[in-house]
């Protein structure tokens, strides 16, 4: 089976599950386990943070720098595709009581310009914003970057803004970094926080991790509590983490090649079946991950014969079907997949 649904489905392998099965541990809620605190200072260092605290998903990294950067009442200006906004449960507004402020803008070059007209000050009648979030790269407009110059964009506009917070949603910030040949410590930098992700690209088990000041990872820490995330000793997931953090990240250029070849693919499937309204989102991806837009009511029966060929993708609503390369999709599944996508299309379509 070829799972594309997401990079989330990566598997550990043998030299991971054995670093993982002798790791040395300890109580974390005491602060005394020794591979997370390995982890934590590593992620500081590549991140260019002060400090890091590991957590056991990408969400709860989210949602703590919301709850720390705002107060009940605020508004939080972001993106209206974000993974924060879109996948997290409604979080923020009930954890945190904030609300939202959507800029709908997929042109990252250009989000500053948009966002300076939902941005609001602080009045009597209104919540003023105090948090702004960027996700790079962006799951929902096609595992996109958020460009170097749109990053410098969004930094002036928050320097210019006493007493706003800027964090990054980087689950993909390694996809981002290798996508553009830059450290992800300059990617992040300006950011007064950021979450990583281990368990997409680079195929960890489970766990992200916040960055940001000491001060603010104190007060991370004690909101980690609270909310239920203290682990004990979770230095046998951490180890995961550390092994795909040092073996994993310069591979990333291998999902992204694959990617590639998915797009070529899509893009030839839609000059062949023109009728058939299809319709390659991101023909030519950026990173780790392709949609393909085929008519709403072929999407799921396509998904399910696709499936019953061995390929497994993810409809995502209106037709658009997401897959997305990672280290356990190696370059010979490719024809497979490609086979397989014109043999549904096909099928499905009804197409002689």
């Amino acid at each position: 089976m070829i799972d594309l649904r997401s990079d989330t489905f990566t598997r550990p392998g043998q030299a991971m599950r054995a670093v993982m099965a002798t790791a040395i541990v300890g109580d974390d809620v005491f602060q005394e386990d020794p591979t997370i605190k390995e982890l934590e200072e590593e992620v500081a260092g590549i991140t260019g943070f002060e400090s890091a605290l590991y957590m056991p998903s990408g969400t709860m990294a989210n949602q703590i720098a919301i709850n720390l950067h705002t107060r009940p009442g605020d508004s939080v200006l972001i993106e209206a595709e974000s993974h924060v906004f879109i996948y997290e449960a409604g979080a923020g507004p009930a954890l945190s009581g904030i609300q939202f402020d959507c800029v709908g803008s997929a042109d990252f070059t250009q989000w500053t310009a948009v966002a300076e007209a939902s941005f609001r000050v602080d009045s009597l009648h209104s919540a003023p914003t105090s948090l702004i979030v960027v996700e790079n790269t962006h799951n929902r407009h096609g595992g996109r970057v958020f460009p170097v110059s749109g990053l410098d964009r969004i930094r002036a506009f928050r320097r210019d803004r006493t007493g706003v917070a800027l964090h990054c949603d980087g689950a993909r910030i390694w996809n981002a970094a290798v996508a553009l040949g830059q450290p992800v410590s300059g990617l992040l930098s300006g950011f007064d926080s950021a979450s990583v992700c281990f368990s997409k690209g680079l195929g960890a088990p489970v766990g992200s991790a916040l960055c940001g000041s000491r001060e603010f990872i104190g007060r991370a820490r004690k909101v980690r509590k609270r909310w239920g995330g203290g682990m004990r000793q979770a230095g046998i997931v951490a180890a995961g983490a550390l092994y795909a953090l040092r073996h994993h990240r310069e591979r990333i250029v291998e999902d992204h090649q694959r990617g590639l070849m998915l797009g070529k693919l899509f893009r030839e499937l839609c000059a062949e079946f023109p009728d058939q309204a299809l319709d390659a989102k991101t023909p030519n991806p950026q990173t780790n991950m392709v949609y393909l837009q085929v008519r709403p009511e072929l999407a799921d029966p396509m998904v399910q014969s696709l499936a019953e060929a061995g390929v497994l993708v993810l409809p995502t609503g209106g037709g658009w079907i997401r897959a997305v390369t990672h280290l356990d999709i190696p370059a010979d599944a490719m024809p497979k997949v490609a086979s397989a996508f014109l043999t549904c299309i096909k099928e499905v379509s009804g197409f002689v």
